[in-house]
């Protein structure tokens, strides 16, 4: 029914909204597009209803190519889109019914609705609409007098009204309060069992996504990270992005030692996830799969530093050695219990970890040093370029000749531990902001975008808050260097 194929978004500037995500909506389906604030959400939202077009790609709608449709016939395929958005769009001033009428069958016919003249049929199929959400009594009452979650209904009676084959929902339940969302959730999944037809839910709160969806895309810096219903994306995260972002969880680095068995946390333990010998591995332990036993039970041992009590149970933070554990359990402990952690192989789950490699391109100065946007860099270039020698102070090639550094550049590269960050935006080599971190058990991995546009992964053991800016002190002695080829 409905098609993303390898669709990319640039705005002015070079910002790349989009980047290259492909995927598709069956009919009926429930689908949830999730991510942070600047993921991408609210531009694909706008390609699909055709506010805006993508720099690269194709949408497909009813085998259609809806990227290239023009006048009638690119509005013929909006009229099969509903949509709705978080602030409602209402009139207060006038009433639900009216809401309902002016809103929606305006697009059949502009002039009728500016004289506010409508069939008998028209009325009563709206009113159909109001009934279907439970609004019957406030029919004939001012949208203003409503309560948020009678506003919601009423702007998704108007987007009902004309039909639509698919409805769009771009963060519905932001401006309702806790226990009006978790209501709301409801009744849009039975509405939507109700209806039959296909729903694009466009949210940051995971907990909509898990509890409504039947698929969910994952989006982050404009990307897809993992597509899958929702015991899919829970149960079995691609990646630490989206095991953070997707409920709660510990996660530790670590390497398969043998067939299912992976080291970390300073022991050995048997998963369910077969990946080869040697590999660096990102371990996903969700706070519900640890059982608290007694210390001489356990597979690791620990000492409680925190006790919070969340309602329905306690969330207990135990260190064992310089690891962090966070278990969700129904009994109570206290700080400086010493307790027992017990983890079966289903709750073990391992990813394949991503390189995280920082790297970057310099020029190399009449000095023989890198230059990096006019901060220096010490490189023996003899390590570098091959056959070359320092003669005299020249770089030389093997036949004595004098070599030409302006032809070529050098690729610095660094590990994400082996970088400082300092709240001194002047000190190191370059500067920028926090967007992303994601706690490891032993320390925070942070994404910083830096003052030149390249995002980069930083290791550090203490906590930063989000949008911090830092300074980036990369040692060059923990620095690689190799020609760019």
């Amino acid at each position: 029914m409905l098609q993303i194929d390898s669709v990319s978004k640039l705005y002015k500037g070079g910002d790349k909204a989009l980047d290259n995500i492909s995927f598709s909506v069956e009919q009926g389906e429930f689908i949830s597009v999730i991510g942070k604030s600047g993921a991408g959400k609210t531009t694909l939202f706008r390609l699909l209803n055709g506010m805006i077009k993508p720099t690269a790609g194709r949408i497909i709608i009813n085998n259609q190519d809806f990227t290239k449709l023009k006048g009638r016939k690119k509005r013929d395929i909006q009229k099969t889109i509903g949509t709705i958005y978080q602030d409602f769009c209402l009139v207060d001033t006038i009433t639900c019914l009216d809401n309902v009428l002016n809103g929606a069958l305006a697009d059949r016919n502009a002039f009728q609705a500016l004289l506010g003249i409508f069939t008998k049929e028209q009325k009563e199929y709206a009113r159909k609409q109001l009934e279907a959400v439970g609004l019957s009594e406030k029919m004939y009452s001012y949208a203003g007098k409503l309560s948020g979650g009678q506003k919601q209904r009423v702007a998704i009676a108007r987007a009902l009204v004309n039909e639509p084959e698919i409805l769009m929902l771009d963060e519905p339940l932001g401006a309702l309060d806790l226990k009006m969302r978790k209501e709301m959730q409801i009744e849009l999944k039975n509405m939507h069992d109700q209806l039959g037809i296909t729903f694009i839910y466009v949210t940051h709160d995971q907990e909509e996504a898990l509890t409504m969806s039947d698929k969910i895309v994952v989006l982050s810096e404009g990307k897809i990270q993992q597509i899958g219903t929702p015991e899919d994306i829970y149960n079995e995260p691609k990646n630490a992005f989206v095991a953070d972002f997707i409920g709660e969880s510990n996660i530790f680095k670590g390497i398969m030692t043998g067939h299912m068995k992976v080291r970390f946390c300073g022991g050995e333990f048997v998963g369910m996830d077969d990946v080869p010998e040697g590999t660096l591995v990102d371990v996903v332990i969700r706070p519900e799969d640890v059982i608290i036993t007694k210390p001489e039970d356990g597979t690791v041992v620990g000492e409680v530093t925190s006790v919070i009590f969340k309602g329905m149970h306690y969330e207990v933070a135990v260190e064992s050695g310089k690891y962090e554990m966070i278990i969700r359990t129904t009994r109570c402990y206290h700080v400086g219990d010493t307790v027992g952690m017990q983890l079966e192989p289903d709750g073990i789950h391992v990813m394949i970890a991503e390189d995280h490699t920082t790297s970057f391109v310099t020029t190399i100065n009449g000095d023989y040093t890198l230059d990096f946007n006019g901060k220096i860099i010490s490189c023996d270039l003899t390590q570098v370029i091959p056959k070359t020698k320092m003669s005299d102070g020249v770089l030389v090639d093997e036949n004595g000749e004098n070599v030409d550094v302006s032809k070529f550049s050098v690729v610095v590269s660094i590990q994400p531990d082996d970088i400082e960050m300092s709240d001194d935006v002047t000190a190191g080599l370059v500067s920028g902001k926090i967007i992303n971190l994601i706690y490891k058990g032993d320390h925070y991995s942070y994404v910083i975008r830096t003052e030149y546009g390249h995002d980069l992964i930083v290791d550090d053991e203490y906590l930063w808050n989000m949008d911090d800016q830092v300074g980036l002190i990369m040692p060059e002695e923990k620095m690689k260097f190799q020609l760019k080829k």
